[in-house]
């Protein structure tokens, strides 16, 4: 089985955090979000997956190599001008071969079931299938309309409070049949919301909306979502494979009179000072030094940064290497270097 995990974008959205990390390498409980998706692939039995890149692409492909470490192989397809969501995979025609196949962006954090997603691809004899979670408040997302045979008849694009029309939202995860590439121009920017998907359902094409209930899905392309689903891991709400999603390192250094209270992630080589105290769900990255005196809560801290003594810390997420200056006060903030 194949699939194709979207990368290219620039992720402006968690500026200042992404200027520097490119949106694969977001990380999630202390790993690359792209590394999660990867052996959340592979647990489905996708052993190929490509992945398009443009921002910082040798930082991405440094981190994740050939893919082996997360039991794929790893295509890359560097694209020196993005070419949008559909123009991506398009653009890798030939590597999916005559098969259904799975497009999923690196934004996503979810335990949807991959395999029923695919058997209903098939029962269907679908040409494209959306994944669908459901929202209360669909504000903030593509909202998706189906009819009595689960046919998409319709989209509205983050509707204003009260004026929605369903509180079914696309997750980002689809499965195509090869026929699609047909919908997709060669060499040019082209998009599956914008463009691809509304014209297979003007056209009546056989395009389905598979609403997986129960499952978990955040897109962390945001810095509230980006929060919500590193606390939801941090805490249990959802599971990672292969992660450890909270617990202490062995490699950290508690000093004395420090305090870790609640779900908590402390990274490899992390040192958390005399006094210092955590309150969870928060996570502390790889090499992190949280000095003397500070106080984080519910706070996410990148490798290598450092959090000053004395520092208050609440609902904030540091860059990777970033200092924040000792005494500082800081609430629902993004800090980073940029």
């Amino acid at each position: 089985m194949k699939a194709m995990i979207l990368a290219g974008g620039l992720s402006t959205r968690l500026y200042p955090l992404t200027k520097r990390v490119p949106k694969p390498l977001v990380p999630v409980a202390g790993v690359p979000n792209a590394a999660h998706l990867l052996r959340y692939l592979n647990a489905y039995g996708v052993d190929e997956v490509a992945m398009n890149l443009h921002y910082h692409a040798d930082a991405i492909v440094s981190s994740l190599g050939d893919g082996s470490l997360f039991g794929v192989k790893l295509h890359y397809s560097h694209e020196s001008e993005l070419l949008g969501s559909a123009g991506a995979v398009k653009n890798v025609r030939a590597f999916f071969g005559e098969e259904n196949f799975l497009v999923i962006g690196c934004d996503e954090v979810t335990d949807l079931r991959l395999d029923r997603l695919l058997d209903f691809h098939r029962v269907h004899e679908a040409l494209a299938s959306i994944a669908l979670v459901e929202r209360e408040d669909v504000e903030q997302y593509g909202v998706v309309l189906l009819d009595d045979d689960e046919r998409i008849v319709g989209f509205q694009e983050k509707p204003a409070r009260g004026t929605e029309s369903s509180r079914l939202v696309n997750t980002g995860v689809y499965v195509f049949s090869p026929a699609i590439f047909e919908h997709i121009p060669d060499g040019e920017f082209y998009d599956f919301g914008k463009q691809v998907f509304p014209a297979l359902q003007a056209a009546h094409e056989r395009f389905y909306g598979y609403y997986a209930r129960g499952a978990y899905w955040a897109d962390i392309g945001t810095p509230d979502e980006y929060r919500r689903a590193s606390y939801d891991v941090v805490s249990g709400v959802v599971q990672i494979p292969q992660t450890a999603a909270n617990g202490i390192d062995p490699s950290a250094t508690i000093e004395e009179g420090a305090r870790i209270d609640g779900p908590v992630k402390l990274g490899a080589g992390v040192r958390i000072g005399a006094g210092a105290c955590i309150e969870g769900p928060s996570v502390v990255d790889d090499r992190a030094r949280i000095e003397a005196g500070a106080r984080l809560k519910r706070t996410i801290v990148w490798q290598d940064a450092t959090v000053g003594e004395r520092a208050e810390l609440l609902d904030t997420i540091v860059g990777k290497g970033t200092l924040v200056a000792a005494g500082s006060a800081l609430e629902n903030a993004l800090v980073a270097d940029e």
